[in-house]
C-alpha cells in the first residue's frame, strides 16, 4: 500500500480566537507532543494525521476497517485574516470551536464565530465541538466550566476542556467530531450502510492511530 492511500479523506477545521491555542491543540493532537514556540498563525495552516475507523458493514454486523487521512486546518484568528478564514468553512467536514479557559473575552467571542459559522459553513447546523484550551493553569481560569457547558447546551454541541501541555481530551475531542461527521455521513444517503471504501457510510465504533504520512494529500 502507498503511503498516500487512503479509503477517506476528512477535513477538520479549527478556529477561535487568537492565542487560544488552536496550533498546540493540533500539534498535539497529530504528534503527541507539546511545543511552546509556536508563534500565531498568519493566514491558514493545517496538518495531517491517519487513523483507522473500525466500522460495521452493510450487514451491519461485520466489522470492517477504513483508512481514514485527516487533514486539521489550522485558521488565523486575526480580524485582518477573517475574510481568509472564512472561506475555508465551506470545504471543512467538522468544526472545533476553541476558546481559552484562562481568557473570559476569547469565550464570550465564540458566539461571534458562532454566527460566523452558521452563515459560511457547509448548512446552518454544521458539526461543531466547543473546546476550552489550557486546562491545566487551573489558577489562571477565568471561564467555569458550569458556563462552557450551559453553552454547549444552547447549541447542542459537545464540550471538553483540554490541555495540550498534558494531552488532557484532545484526542478525545476530536474523535467526538469525527463521529459526528461520520454519522452525518451516514444519514446523508438512505438505505443503509455501505461496505464499499468510497461509499463513505459507516458507523464509528474505535479509532487506531495509523502511521502518519507528512505528504501532503490536498
Amino acid at each position: 500500500m502507498a503511503d498516500w492511500d487512503y479509503d477517506y479523506l476528512i477535513k477538520l477545521l479549527a478556529l477561535g480566537d487568537s492565542g487560544v491555542g488552536k496550533t498546540t491543540f493540533l500539534y498535539r493532537y497529530t504528534d503527541s507532543k507539546y511545543n511552546r514556540k509556536f508563534t500565531s498563525t498568519v493566514g491558514i495552516d493545517f496538518r495531517e494525521k491517519r487513523v483507522v475507523y473500525t466500522g460495521t458493514g452493510a450487514d451491519g454486523m461485520t466489522e470492517r476497517n477504513f483508512r481514514v487521512h485527516l487533514q486539521l486546518w489550522d485558521t488565523a484568528g486575526q480580524e485582518r485574516f477573517r475574510s481568509l478564514t472564512t472561506a475555508f468553512f465551506r470545504d471543512a467536514m467538522g468544526f472545533l470551536l476553541m476558546f481559552d479557559l484562562t481568557n473570559q473575552q476569547s469565550f464570550l467571542n465564540v458566539r461571534n464565530w458562532m454566527s460566523q459559522l452558521q452563515a459560511n459553513a457547509y448548512c446552518d447546523n454544521p458539526d461543531i465541538v466547543l473546546v476550552g484550551t489550557k486546562a491545566d493553569l487551573r489558577n489562571m481560569r477565568d471561564v467555569y466550566a458550569r458556563q462552557a457547558r450551559d453553552l454547549a447546551d444552547r447549541y447542542g454541541i459537545p464540550y471538553f476542556e483540554t490541555s495540550a501541555v498534558t494531552g488532557a481530551n484532545v484526542d478525545e475531542a476530536v474523535a467526538t467530531l469525527l463521529d459526528l461527521v461520520m454519522k452525518r455521513m451516514e444519514h446523508s444517503t438512505y438505505g443503509g450502510l455501505s461496505s464499499e471504501p468510497n461509499g463513505k457510510l459507516f458507523v464509528c465504533h474505535k479509532v487506531e492511530e495509523a502511521p502518519v504520512s507528512r505528504s501532503c494529500a490536498c
